[in-house]
This record gives C-alpha cells, sequence and structure tokens, in this order.
C-alpha cells in the first residue's frame, strides 16, 4: 500500500471512530477530589449478576483535549457484549500550557500516575456502590494508544522499583490486561517519534527521562506474571506495530509470554470502534481473560 493510500484509509478508519455519539453513563463517581478524578460506570446491558469488569483507560497522547468521551461509544459496546465498564478519567497535560517545551504538553508527572493508581485502587469500594451487580474478583484493564500504556503499568505496580509511592507490595487482583495499540515500550515510540514527541513530554528532559523511566516504561516493568495480551493493526500510522513488537520482545526476554494479535488491514482507531470488526477481535480477547 502507497504513503497516500495508507493516509487516506487512516483518514476514513478516524472519522469512523469518532462518529459515534457520545454514550452516557449509568452511573459515575469521584475517587479524588480533581475534577478528572473520575469514573464513569456502565451497566452490562442484558442485566446479568455477576458480570466480569472491564477498566478502560482512554488514549490520546496522555494530552489534555483528548478525554474519555471519545471512548464512551467502546464502553457501551462492551456493556453490550455483557461486561460491567469502568471508564476511568485521569489528569492529562498541563496546567500550564506548554511548560515544558514549544509543543503540546503530554501527560503530568507525577499526576498521570497517581490518578491511574489511586482509580485502581479505589475501584472495588465504587464498584460495590455504583454496580452491585459487578463481579469486581474479575477484573480486565484495557487501554488505548497511550491509554494502553497505563493499562500496562497498572498491572505492573508491584514490580516498580523499590521506594515508588505507587508501587504495591503484591500482585494487583487482575484477570489481566488487554493493551491496544500501546505506547508500550518508550525506546522504540521515542525512536519513532510516536505522538511527535509525546513519550519525552510525558516524562520530561534529558536527566528527568533517564530517571523517570524506570518507573513508567511497560518494557522496564517485566515480568509481571498477570496474563498480557496485545491487540495490534497492522497498518496503524499512530502507534507503529514496532511499538508492540518491541515489547513483546522485551517480555519474552524476561521470560514471560505475552500474546500479540496484529490485525491485517487496521489501523489505530478500528480497536475502539464499534463498528469495526477490529472491535469484536478486542472484545473476545478481553472475554478469554474474563470468563
Amino acid at each position: 500500500m502507497s504513503d497516500s493510500a495508507a493516509r487516506d484509509r487512516d483518514a476514513v478508519e478516524t472519522e469512523s471512530a469518532f462518529s459515534h455519539p457520545a454514550v452516557a453513563p449509568d452511573a459515575s463517581a469521584a475517587y479524588g477530589d480533581h475534577p478528572d478524578q473520575v469514573i464513569d460506570f456502565y451497566a452490562p446491558r442484558d442485566g446479568r449478576a455477576g458480570a466480569p469488569v472491564v477498566v478502560v483507560l482512554h488514549g490520546g497522547a496522555w494530552r489534555g483535549p483528548y478525554d474519555r468521551l471519545h471512548v464512551t461509544p467502546f464502553a457501551d459496546f462492551l456493556a453490550r457484549r455483557g461486561f460491567a465498564v469502568a471508564n476511568v478519567e485521569y489528569r492529562r497535560g498541563s496546567e500550564l500550557p506548554q511548560q515544558r517545551g514549544s509543543g503540546p504538553v503530554a501527560g503530568r508527572w507525577p499526576e498521570t500516575f497517581d490518578d491511574v493508581a489511586a482509580a485502581m485502587d479505589a475501584l472495588p469500594g465504587l464498584l460495590a456502590v455504583a454496580l452491585p451487580q459487578a463481579d469486581a474478583r474479575r477484573i480486565v484493564v484495557t487501554g488505548h494508544s497511550a491509554g494502553g500504556q497505563l493499562a500496562l503499568w497498572a498491572a505492573a505496580r508491584h514490580v516498580l522499583p523499590h521506594g515508588s509511592p505507587w508501587r504495591l507490595a503484591a500482585a494487583p487482583p487482575l484477570r489481566g490486561v488487554v493493551a491496544l495499540a500501546p505506547i508500550a515500550d518508550f525506546a522504540t515510540a521515542v525512536e519513532l517519534d510516536v505522538c511527535s514527541g509525546a513519550v519525552g513530554q510525558l516524562l520530561g528532559r534529558a536527566a528527568d527521562f533517564a530517571a523517570r523511566s524506570p518507573y513508567a516504561d511497560p518494557a522496564a516493568l517485566l515480568p509481571t506474571g498477570i496474563a498480557t495480551a496485545v491487540v495490534q493493526g497492522r497498518t496503524d500510522l499512530t502507534v507503529p506495530h514496532a511499538v508492540a513488537e518491541a515489547f513483546v520482545d522485551a517480555a519474552a526476554k524476561a521470560g514471560e509470554t505475552v500474546g500479540l494479535t496484529l490485525l491485517e488491514e487496521v489501523g489505530h482507531f478500528p480497536l475502539i470502534d464499534p463498528a469495526a470488526d477490529a472491535c469484536a477481535v478486542v472484545a473476545e480477547e478481553i472475554a478469554q481473560l474474563a470468563w
């Protein structure tokens, strides 16, 4: 496929993914005082009791303009497949625009990670109130793009370096993690300039990057002992499949098997587009771990 044809396909896929109207949640709950510290809950549409829980961490290069709204159709799609869904918001970007460079600032350190850790820790208690029919003993975390990095990170907090405020004493009680086109290997993402330097903006420059990377890079937080699957489009122009493959290779070197599903003629956004066949593949990968 020519570069022009690939860009045209990507534009069509992106338009389709963002064409769906937002879907309002069945309930919402705060896990902190900041307006972005909130989780939206979607009940399984078939009304079943004991439904497994899917935690959704949205993408958007950790940047402020991209919030959880764009994945609400995906959350509803999963709810229609019988899952209870928790769609997590977290702090992104910067309170001071461009404070760390001339481009759009990605993420906040440490607030982005503070929020994901706090949301995961608060989830069982919030579920008991907001979705009592959900089975909090069966939780799968999924995330798209930058959210895929956060999903992998949430499943790896027990292997964070000692002294990290986010470290858990034991593995989190998860059935698994399904990362969708994740920014999962920071070295490869930097080499390919994924999302116009988003990883460098997330961690900061030079010395900060080197010091913070062991606390944030999924490829450095292995093995986790938690079932992990990656779903990736082979024609993804936003997060090329080389990033996912580098993470899977790093896992293998650490003695861990990570499942990798490479979808032919699929780009970045079909993975969260309810109208795309790729989204059904994602739901099946989640179901394999959840049920």
